[in-house]
C-alpha cells in the first residue's frame, strides 16, 4: 500500500521551484496589484485603478506643495501593428521623477521614493509598487520627466524596456514635472474588451479635487476643482431639500470632517485616508461614527441610542495618516490602527478628541441646528419604540430562518469573512469579493440557478412572487413581512453595511412586465430603507440571454434584438432561434455560462439629479392620472418574433 502511494503521487523537486521577476508576477497576479480585472463596465474595475495608481503620485507631488494642476486625457489608440485600445495621459508639473532613476522608479518593484519620509509625508501612492503594476499590465507605457533643464523618456511594451533616450538637455516650453501614457493590454487574461467611462473617471476626479482644494485637475478639457473640500462633497452629492440643516464642517490639522442629517433611515459615509476612498471603511470611519453619535449623546445629556442618533446622518472624513496600512493595494480599506507607525495617539483617540471638541463646540453655537437635530433623533428614536414589538420575534423568526430556510441557498464564503491568513502570493485568491447572492422569482429559476451556480460564492435567494410594495411603509414593514425580514437578515444589513455578508446583491428576473415589475419592487425596499446598498454600488441586474440562434456548427446567445439579428445573419440560410420567455426555461447546463465567468452585469447607480423620493412616487405611489399618461404616451406593442 505505501509503495502504492507513493508511485501514484506527484513528484516535488527543485525543478517545481520557480522565480518570478517583478514584471511576470504582476502579469500572473494583477488581483494583487489592482484588485478584480474588468472591462471598464463597472467603476471598481481594475482598469480605473491604473489611472488611479498614476495619479496618485502626481497627487502626493501636490500635497507636497509641488504642482497645482494636473492634465488627464483618454483617447482612442492604434499604432502600426493594429492594436487598438484606449491611451490614457497623465501630465502633472511637480518635481519630475529623479532622470537618473527614472527607469528603475516605474519598473522595478520595491523602487521608488516614499521610502523617504522627507521627500514624500503621508502620500498617497504605495511604497514602490503602483506605477510598476500599471507598467506591466500595459500594451505600451511611455515615461517623461522633465527636471533641471534636462528631459528622459523611456517607452516599455507589455513591461519590456524597448526605447531609453537617457538624459538629454531640453530648451522648449515644457514645464518641469512628468508625463506618463499608457494603453491597457487587452491581452487573454487581461484587460479583455475594455473601455473607459467617462463618468466614472470624473467621480473619481471630483473626489480628488474635494481632498485637494487648491488643485485643478483637467479631464479631457474639463476642469474639476473645489474651494471648499468635504463640504462640497456632501453638497453635490445631495439635493438641495435633503440636509434637514446646514451641513456642519469642520477641519483640523490632519483631519476634516462634514456632516448632516437627512429623513432617510440609514446611514452613509464618504471616507478617505491620504488622499485616498476608502470605499470599504476601516480604523477611521468606525471610529468616526462612534465619535459622532458618542459627542452627540453627551451633548444632549439623555440617554439616547447610538442608533437613533446615527438615522439618517450622511458624513464624510478625511484622515491623513503617516504611512498608512491598508489591507490591499487597491487601498479600499485602512488597517493602521495608529496615526504613525511609531505608534503615540491611535486614530480611535485622534479622531474621538476632535469630534469630542470641534463638533461639541460647533453644537453650542449653533442652536438651530442643534433644535433639528434633536427633532429627528426623537422621530427615530419614536419610530424605533413602535416597531420594538415586532423587532425582537421578527429578528428569532429571522435567524431561525436564516439557518433552515429552504428559500436561501447559501454559499460557503462572504464579503464579512475574516480576511485570510494566507502569504502575499495568494492574496489575489481572495474570494470574498465574488461572494454574490442571487434574488430570484420563482422556483424554477431558483433552481435552474441553484444547480448551475458556484457553490463557494454564489447564494440564491427564491421570492414567493411579487413581493410587498413597500412605498411610503415605515420601517416596520422590514420586519414584520416575513419575505423582507428574511431577506434583510440573509444580507445582514439590519446595522448597516459593515457586516454586508455578499459583496453583490443581484436582482434575476425574467425579462417581461411581470420580472421588470419585481425588480422595481426590490429596488423600492433597498432605496426607502437601504438607500447605502445601492449608493455604494452593491446592487445589480443580472442580464439573460433572450434568444438563442444556432445551427448545427454555432450555438449563439443573444441579449437584445441587435444580437439576435446578427446572429441570424451569420448563421443563415435557416438556423433555428427559441426565444427564452423567462429564466426557468433556459436548462441549468445553459445557465451555468450566464453566471459564470462571462455573466453580465447592470450595475444600479445613482446620480445626483436623480430625484429618488420624486421617482419613487411617480412609479410606485398611488395611481395618478400623470402616470396613467406617461404609460398611454410611452406604449410599445411588440410583434411575437416566433
Amino acid at each position: 500500500m505505501a509503495e502504492d502511494l507513493i508511485s501514484t503521487s506527484t513528484a516535488y523537486n527543485d525543478d517545481n521551484i520557480v522565480h518570478l521577476d517583478d514584471r511576470e508576477h504582476i502579469r500572473r497576479r494583477p488581483g494583487m496589484y489592482i484588485g478584480k480585472l474588468g472591462d471598464g463596465k463597472h467603476d471598481d474595475d481594475g482598469i480605473y485603478v491604473l489611472i488611479k495608481e498614476v495619479i496618485d503620485n502626481s497627487i502626493d507631488e501636490f500635497r507636497m506643495g509641488e504642482g497645482k494642476t494636473i492634465e488627464i486625457s483618454v483617447r482612442p489608440y492604434t499604432d502600426e501593428t493594429g492594436y487598438t485600445g484606449e491611451m490614457v495621459c497623465v501630465r502633472d508639473y511637480g518635481r519630475g521623477i529623479p532622470l537618473g532613476k527614472m527607469v528603475e522608479a516605474v519598473s522595478l518593484l520595491n523602487t521608488g521614493g516614499k521610502y523617504d519620509s522627507k521627500a514624500f509625508k503621508k502620500s498617497v501612492g504605495l511604497n514602490g509598487v503602483g506605477t510598476k503594476a500599471v507598467n506591466a499590465l500595459s500594451w505600451k507605457f511611455i515615461v517623461e520627466s522633465y527636471r533641471d533643464g534636462k528631459t528622459r523618456r523611456a517607452e516599455f511594451r507589455q513591461g519590456h524596456l524597448v526605447a531609453d533616450t537617457d538624459i538629454q538637455d531640453y530648451t522648449g516650453s515644457e514645464k518641469r514635472g512628468t508625463r506618463i501614457e499608457f494603453v491597457p493590454d487587452n491581452s487573454k487574461g487581461l484587460f479583455e474588451n475594455y473601455t473607459f467611462r467617462d463618468e466614472f473617471i470624473e467621480t473619481m476626479m471630483r473626489n480628488y479635487a474635494y481632498l485637494n482644494t487648491g488643485l485643478s485637475l483637467v479631464f479631457n478639457g474639463k476642469k474639476f476643482s473645489s474651494k471648499h473640500g468635504l463640504l462640497d462633497l456632501l453638497t453635490d452629492s445631495m439635493n438641495a431639500d435633503e440636509p434637514l440643516y446646514p451641513i456642519i464642517h469642520l477641519r483640523g490639522e490632519d483631519i476634516e470632517i462634514a456632516l448632516t442629517h437627512t429623513n432617510q433611515s440609514g446611514e452613509e459615509y464618504h471616507s478617505f485616508v491620504n488622499g485616498q476612498h476608502t470605499i470599504q471603511g476601516g480604523t477611521h470611519q468606525v471610529a468616526f461614527r462612534e465619535a459622532i453619535a458618542r459627542t452627540i449623546k453627551e451633548f444632549f445629556g439623555k440617554n439616547f441610542e447610538y442608533s437613533d442618533i446615527r438615522s439618517g446622518v450622511v458624513a464624510a472624513i478625511a484622515l491623513n495618516v503617516s504611512e498608512p496600512v491598508f489591507e490591499s493595494q487597491t487601498k479600499v480599506k485602512l488597517g493602521s490602527k495608529d496615526m504613525s507607525p511609531e505608534g503615540g495617539i491611535s486614530v480611535n483617540k485622534f479622531v474621538g478628541d476632535f469630534i469630542k471638541q470641534q463638533l461639541d463646540n460647533h453644537l453650542h453655537k449653533n442652536p438651530s441646528i442643534v433644535e433639528t437635530m434633536l427633532q429627528k433623533i426623537q422621530d427615530s428614536e419614536k419610530e424605533r419604540k413602535a416597531i420594538a414589538g415586532v423587532t425582537k420575534a421578527a429578528r428569532e423568526r429571522a435567524k431561525k430562518n436564516l439557518l433552515n430556510n429552504p428559500k436561501l441557498r447559501d454559499c460557503q464564503v462572504h464579503y464579512n469573512d475574516a480576511k485570510p491568513t494566507k502569504s502575499a502570493k495568494d492574496a489575489d485568491d481572495d474570494l470574498r469579493q465574488e461572494s454574490s447572492i442571487f434574488i430570484t422569482e420563482g422556483l424554477s429559476a431558483s433552481g435552474s440557478i441553484t444547480h448551475s451556480r458556484d457553490v463557494r460564492t454564489q447564494a440564491v435567494f427564491s421570492l414567493r412572487g411579487k413581493p410587498l410594495n413597500s412605498f411610503g411603509l415605515s420601517k416596520s414593514v422590514v420586519y414584520e413581512n416575513e419575505e423582507f425580514n428574511c431577506l434583510q437578515s440573509a444580507l445582514n444589513i439590519e446595522d448597516g453595511l459593515d457586516e454586508l455578508r455578499y459583496n453583490k446583491v443581484i436582482i434575476a428576473t425574467d425579462a417581461d412586465v411581470d420580472g421588470m415589475h419585481i425588480r422595481l419592487l426590490l429596488l423600492t425596499f433597498f432605496l426607502q430603507f437601504f438607500p447605502d446598498l445601492v449608493k455604494k454600488g452593491h446592487v445589480y441586474i443580472l442580464q439573460t440571454p433572450l434568444f438563442r440562434v444556432k445551427n448545427k456548427k454555432e450555438t449563439r446567445y443573444c441579449y437584445s434584438e441587435e444580437e439576435r439579428l446578427q446572429a441570424i445573419e451569420d448563421l443563415k440560410p435557416t438556423p433555428e432561434i427559441t426565444r427564452f420567455k423567462g429564466l426557468g426555461e433556459i436548462s441549468p447546463d445553459e445557465f451555468k455560462a450566464f453566471i459564470g465567468a462571462g455573466i453580465r452585469l447592470d450595475q444600479v447607480t445613482l446620480r445626483k439629479e436623480d430625484a429618488v423620493k420624486d421617482l419613487l412616487n411617480f412609479y410606485m405611489g398611488k395611481n395618478t392620472t400623470e402616470r396613467q399618461n406617461f404609460i398611454i404616451n410611452n406604449l410599445v406593442v411588440e410583434e411575437d418574433v416566433e
